[in-house]
């Protein structure tokens, strides 16, 4: 059973050569815009095992030499990767690390709780199952607070001592902070303690289960202390990190990007997947690098980009435009700008579509979902119990108006996502209607108060919920999503809970996905036999419950996709609350009307859980119905700025392809 197809979504097939170039001259076109050596590879699992290599070469060349091996490593998921096939390398390979000495890279303070320190990390994943000598590991740990700047001032010293870093392995946050060097940091920083800005305070928000337990500072390797290194790697794994990532590479050296200060190490490597390097030139715009393997969804990327460029709808360009802009090579194939302006603007109108399910009876050669069988049997896959309506609330009102048989499934249940003041609140309400309906019954009377009294008095700091809690709060989200369904028109009947058991940890952590999670929706795939399957494709999610989700749903589609009804379904992917699918690749559009996008907003603000008090908002400060409604009239502008027709709010589909 394959539990990662997500990671192998390309929604546009990126030849090779822009990321594997032949030869160096090629290699020297292709990124002319990069100023660091960038290598990037299908996968994470790819880019990590690189990564691993070189380390392991520079170990073993150190060992070869009689010479220690000093690394500087960070904690977070990033290197998780990396870690692994180092592991591998020593129980596999051989591989040995007793000349090494390894140095944690920025670590929590006050560390308070060992359950989110960097050490902990390096311990479980790394330290603990190689042959590391004890006393080579050195971290911020139990440093007194009067004590902080004599600390750093020694772990300065000791990396000198050892004769400084050979290498340091680097992650990068969302505003390209360099292990906890935040914006602002100078390159003549060393060591220290750092206050953590409200940007990375945000990112580590969804390790903890109260935005109180974030740490405020941590300690830090500094900049100087960075690019004294011998070597620093750079890692970084899928879209969420793609922006950073260009701004990191092909911008400018600013302290308010202190990733950029790599460009000024003369020995850094870059290792990307093809979805943290998305942004980058050769890989988004790889005509202004040199001749493209032209692709209909390039020339709709290259001809909306330019669109943007020039601020002209798409019918207005002309042969000039595309001269003044790169793009001649379009009117080699096509002969002029009118036919490549003609083909464009027809395959955007044909993308949309009022009729998400199909419009019966009508010629559907041009339209993104085929008219026959109707109505269709629909399911609408929710990872948590509004992404539903958040992601697709207008295309999920059309679906029941115009006939279909829609049926929700709630991947899981959402308890955590449920603040502690919601709890009390439920609890209270129980407490006074038994008291008025049943007060004989005091044995749930009692239950309920040694709940409100855990809530409100005894639950401390990042403490995990009790099984009765968990339990109130799954039902509190479990409850808005069938009302929400019922004010869609959905019968109750047709709404699934299904509670993958991975996320049933009680903390923020959740579980591996297993073959028992897809078993769920194998089971209720087989049951419904849908001719539609909506699954949230949002990969950007800083969460990370939604790609889990959407691999357990491809998954479950992997595994049935011989079965004869499966050869008349098709699978659409929406965006959640993070992101929207850029324009050359959306291949279904449903406009929404503002009657429509009323509606679509009550549908949210059914899911009361989830306003202001929502313990997992992100890192966006607006609420979910105020980023959907945002989100979706872009969408619309952008539809309407290149000339095609103007609506309100517009929400966008890709098809899956099946492997």
């Amino acid at each position: 059973m394959i539990l990662d197809l997500s990671s192998k979504i390309t929604l546009e097939r990126i030849p090779q050569r822009y990321y594997r170039p032949a030869d160096a001259l090629e290699a020297v076109r292709q990124s002319r815009f990069e100023k660091l050596r960038t290598d990037i590879f299908d996968d994470e699992v790819e880019g990590a095992v690189n990564v691993a290599q070189e380390i392991a070469t520079l170990i073993r060349s150190k060992q070869k030499e009689n010479d220690s091996c000093v690394l500087a490593l960070p904690g977070g998921s990033s290197p998780m990767g990396v870690y692994a096939e180092l592991v591998r390398m020593h129980k596999e390979e051989g591989l040995s690390f007793k000349n090494v000495y390894i140095f944690n890279v920025s670590e929590f303070y006050p560390l308070d709780d060992a359950q989110h320190s960097n050490a902990l990390v390096l311990r479980e994943n790394l330290i603990d199952e190689i042959d590391l000598p004890e006393g080579h590991f050195f971290t911020p740990e139990n440093v007194e607070k009067d004590k902080v700047f004599d600390f750093c001032l020694r772990y300065e010293e000791k990396i000198e001592e050892l004769g400084g870093l050979d290498l340091v392995l680097n992650s990068v946050g969302q505003l390209g902070n360099l292990a906890y060097n935040e914006p602002g940091s100078q390159t003549s920083s060393t060591t220290r303690l750092m206050l953590l800005d409200a940007q990375s305070r945000a990112d580590l928000q969804h390790f903890y289960i109260s935005s109180s337990d974030v740490p405020q500072s941590a300690i830090t390797m500094g900049i100087a202390t960075i690019l004294a290194a011998k070597k620093t790697i750079l890692v970084a794994w899928g879209e969420g990190k793609s922006n950073i990532i260009k701004e990191i590479i092909e911008g400018k050296v600013t302290d308010a990007v202190p990733g950029s200060y790599l460009q000024l190490h003369k020995n850094t490597h870059v290792v990307l997947d093809i979805h943290s390097a998305q942004h980058l030139t050769r890989i988004s715009h790889p005509w202004l690098v040199g001749s493209c393997d032209w692709t209909d969804k390039l020339i709709r990327r290259a001809i909306v980009w330019l669109c943007q460029e020039t601020g002209k709808p798409i019918l207005k360009l002309t042969n000039k435009d595309y001269n003044q802009f790169g793009l001649n090579e379009l009117l080699a194939l096509y002969g002029s700008a009118y036919n490549v302006n003609i083909k464009i603007f027809n395959e955007l109108q044909h993308t949309i579509t009022g009729w998400p399910g199909g419009k019966p009876n009508a010629d559907d050669s041009h339209r993104p979902e085929r008219a026959k069988p109707y109505p269709k049997r629909v399911i609408i896959f929710s990872p948590h119990p509004d992404d539903d309506v958040i992601s697709m609330g207008g295309t999920f009102q059309r679906l029941v108006e115009q006939g279909h048989e829609v049926h929700v499934a709630y991947q899981v249940s959402g308890n955590i996502a449920v603040g502690d003041e919601e709890a009390v609140r439920y609890l209270s309400l129980m407490i006074n209607t038994l008291e008025r309906f049943d007060p004989t019954d005091t044995k749930l009377k009692e239950k309920y108060i040694e709940m409100r009294h855990f809530v409100a008095k005894d639950k401390q700091p990042g403490q995990i919920d009790t099984p009765d809690i968990l339990y109130l709060k799954g039902r509190i989200r479990r409850e808005e999503a069938r009302t929400a369904c019922h004010y869609n028109g959905v019968p109750l009947t047709r709404v699934h809970f299904l509670d993958l058991p991975f996320y049933e940890t009680g903390g923020v952590k959740k579980g591996d996905l297993t073959e028992v999670d897809v078993k769920i929706i194998m089971d209720l795939l087989q049951d419904i036999k849908p001719h539609q399957i909506f699954v949230a494709g949002d990969l950007a999610d800083p969460h990370g419950t939604h790609k889990v989700c959407l691999n357990a749903a491809l998954a479950a589609i992997h595994e049935l996709q011989y079965e004869t009804w499966m050869e008349d379904c098709r699978v659409w992917m929406y965006r959640g609350a993070w992101a929207e699918w850029e324009i050359d690749h959306i291949e279904m559009a449903v406009p929404i009307s503002p009657e429509e996008l009323r509606r679509k907003r009550n549908s949210i603000l059914k899911h009361q859980s989830q306003m202001e008090s929502a313990p997992f908002l992100g890192n966006d400060e607006r609420l979910f119905w105020q980023r959907a409604e945002e989100r979706n009239q872009a969408t619309a502008k952008l539809y309407s700025d290149l000339g095609l027709a103007s609506y309100e709010a517009i929400e966008a589909f890709v098809e899956y392809k099946k492997l």
